[in-house]
């Protein structure tokens, strides 16, 4: 239950935030955030389900209110609060903004800190390697590190990183370095978690575990959702701190179902592997002479044993695949599915895509598939005792860290690729249930330098994994966003993420505070031909001058490049029209140049694809005019989504209608919210797909939308 005091304490903090800030207008919606969170964290509605799902439209303020719900309480029962965004603007937002604000002007006194995976952080120990400094005026010499010297420029750079990280001015991350680093170089000096290891002396100081060790003081913790998903996957509490231990606060949580089911995914290349694997023996070998020990001959040779008996397996593997080839990867028919054989073709320029019809393999394959797992497991072991061993040589002084350190990484590098070997394979060898959904299985044809072949898997949901990694196991969540719902329903949500409707997850939807009716008039245009109609294109180009006048301050949002790309090329050959296209400029340039022009009272006009519809911030007079050419519906291309609608199709279902349409409703949702950004701004929505009130969805699609002044063209 919620305390008095916690209340109290709660209530005191919003009105501070009011008494200090002469501008701060408070919102009856945040303030019902805030109460549902708070009671819902506490346990009053459930108190083995402390779960609260969130659709909060743009201007509710809710990142004040989840942080206001949910940190006092925190602080009070010693748990700590993870939020986790999917995009680095709003982990921006939330360390240099909100939280600050918050600490500043409510009287809450906690420390936060942005936590960033181990590859953002720079290995002093392997940088302090690359950089070996001789006396006077001589260059600088750059040590085993590199497979090729680094040019001056690259030595230049390492230099100054190297300064930099010793007088402090750098604090090790790359994101905080000021000069653009080349890939080449970071790749090689970066933190891994198999060589850069606390508990060896020489990297007790790396700027990752002094920025883990800040971790360990911190009340909130700001991370994205692959880190969160990489903790998870780990059991949870190796990265972050333990579940049982930790309120979730997931913004930006419809991102969170493919983020999960990419890391559930794996995908190994055939002969790729097969190359790599002929050189494990090797590292085993050069790792036992160093260790000098009885047991870790023993597992060096076990290691090259099995390793010898993999390959074995991993050659029978490319020898089916090749055979087959010219059955799998024929380059007719590229979207239907082949008599007789349960796989579905496509193809594209620089692969060939083959996908097994509801999950179903060959026998053969499956067999093959069991003992590379089991294989992989072994090796794994073997692997894992020379690598221990190798750390406590170095420990006990047995040993010299130079020598080791290159060993490790190699060796950390292996182990790596064994266990994505190890997850593909089980997923291979796995029997599907009849009561879930089949693993989506395809091979790939690739062209990419030379050719060779993709073997992949990957699950098709992932709310099982979501309710045992999370849900069953954390203290508390909040899952919000602006478009949770689809069709004005938690239910495709609810079911992406494994949440049911009776588990005692709460659901709350709070609108805008904007004057949708008086601020916003929606247009639906009357076009003479249907979207997918081959004259569609023709008449945007016809059209859209018209629709561009009605604003000074213009986004068209397109399907397709190809459809942007020719409406683009047509209006620039037949008028004076000034564009900006997306892929012609980068994103950042694109939004400053724009800023620029209305700034100097200049009509600018965008012209942006489907991720110009998310996260893009023109508030005021930087957008007065939206234009959506057409519903974005996206085709069932890849071999998941594929999988997807096969599986429900199965069922009985329609996956136009299951599928399709619930994730156009929130696309949609998400575009037409470019347009409003602050209680003040005003503008014309104009939807040029006459879809909404030719066909049965559209209403759905329509009424999902807020409630803008509609007007239909006639």
């Amino acid at each position: 239950m919620l305390s008095d005091k916690l209340k109290h304490a709660i209530r005191q903090a919003y009105k501070a935030i009011g008494e200090n800030l002469t501008h701060f207008n408070p919102r009856k919606q945040q303030a019902l955030l805030i109460a549902e969170i708070a009671k819902t964290l506490a346990g009053e509605y459930d108190n083995d389900r402390k779960i609260i799902t969130i659709e909060a439209g743009t201007g509710t303020g809710k990142s004040l209110a989840y942080c206001l719900g949910a940190i006092p309480l925190a602080l009070a029962r010693d748990k700590k609060v993870c939020i986790s965004t999917a995009t680095v603007a709003l982990q921006e937002q939330l360390v240099d903004k909100d939280l600050p604000f918050l600490k500043q002007y409510a009287g809450i006194d906690f420390n936060f800190t942005l936590v960033k995976g181990r590859q953002r952080y720079v290995c002093r120990q392997k940088l302090t390697q690359a950089v070996t400094s001789s006396s006077g005026d001589e260059p600088t010499q750059v040590g085993f590190t590199f497979a090729e010297k680094p040019d001056a420029k690259d030595v230049r750079t390492l230099n100054a990183m190297h300064k930099a990280l010793l007088d402090g001015s750098w604090l090790g991350d790359i994101d905080s370095w000021e000069n653009h680093l080349p890939t080449h170089i970071w790749q090689q000096v970066q933190s891994d978690k198999h060589s850069c290891l606390k508990n060896l002396s020489e990297h007790t100081h790396c700027p990752f575990h002094k920025a883990r060790d800040t971790m360990d003081q911190a009340h909130v913790l700001v991370i994205n959702h692959s880190l969160l998903l990489a903790d998870l996957e780990l059991g949870g509490g190796r990265i972050l701190s333990p579940p049982e231990d930790t309120i979730y606060i997931i913004d930006e949580a419809h991102h969170l179902p493919k983020v999960t089911r990419d890391f559930s995914s794996a995908s190994v290349t055939l002969k790729g592997s097969i190359e790599w694997l002929t050189k494990l023996r090797d590292t085993g070998d050069k790792m036992s002479a160093l260790i000098k020990s009885r047991n870790t001959i023993s597992s060096a040779l076990k290691l090259g044993d099995d390793c010898q008996d993999l390959l074995l397996e991993m050659q029978k593997v490319l020898t089916f695949v090749e055979a087959n080839a010219n059955v799998y990867f024929l380059d007719h028919d590229l979207s239907t599915s082949g008599q007789g054989n349960n796989f579905t073709k496509k193809s594209s320029q620089d692969s060939q895509v083959y996908r097994f019809e509801n999950g179903i393999i060959p026998q053969t394959l499956k067999n093959w598939a069991e003992d590379l797992h089991s294989l992989s497991k072994k090796l794994i072991s073997h692997l894992n005792k020379l690598y221990n061993g190798l750390i406590e040589a170095v420990k006990d002084g047995d040993t010299q860290m130079y020598l080791a350190e290159p060993l490790l990484a190699e060796a950390g590098f292996m182990l790596q690729r064994l266990e994505n070997l190890q997850a593909l394979w089980f997923m291979y060898a796995k029997t599907d249930s009849d009561k879930g959904a089949p693993m989506a299985r395809w091979l790939e044809k690739t062209h990419h330098k030379r050719q060779d072949y993709l073997i992949s898997a990957s699950p098709i949901e992932v709310g099982f994994t979501l309710e045992n990694m999370l849900w069953s196991q954390c203290e508390g969540a909040v899952l919000c966003s602006a478009t949770l719902r689809a069709l004005n329903s938690f239910d495709h949500f609810r079911f992406q993420v494994g949440l049911k409707d009776n588990d005692g997850t709460q659901y709350q939807q709070v609108d805008s505070p904007f004057d949708y009716q008086n601020n916003a008039q929606l247009v639906v245009a009357n076009m003479v031909n249907e979207a997918s109609a081959p004259a569609f294109t023709d008449e945007i180009i016809t059209k859209l001058p018209h629709y561009l006048e009605q604003g000074s301050a213009s986004l068209v949002l397109f399907s397709s490049y190809w459809q942007m790309n020719k409406v683009a090329e047509a209006l620039r050959a037949n008028s004076d029209i000034d564009i900006m296209v997306q892929g012609e400029l980068s994103r950042q340039q694109i939004i400053e140049q724009h800023k620029k022009r209305c700034d100097n009272n200049k009509v600018s006009i965008i012209f942006g694809t489907q991720s110009f519809s998310e996260g893009l911030d023109l508030p005021g007079d930087y957008l007065n005019n939206l234009i959506i050419t057409k519903l974005p519906f996206s085709v069932p291309t890849s071999p998941v989504e594929q999988a997807q609608a096969e599986y429900v199709t199965a069922k009985g279902g329609n996956p136009f209608m299951t599928l399709s349409v619930p994730d156009t409703s929130k696309k949609l949702v998400q575009a037409c919210g470019r347009l409003l950004r602050n209680e003040k701004d005003e503008g014309v929505i104009t939807l040029l797909d006459k879809r909404v009130v030719t066909k049965r969805y559209g209403k759905q699609l329509l009424d999902s939308l807020p409630p803008f002044n509609r007007v239909f063209e006639k």
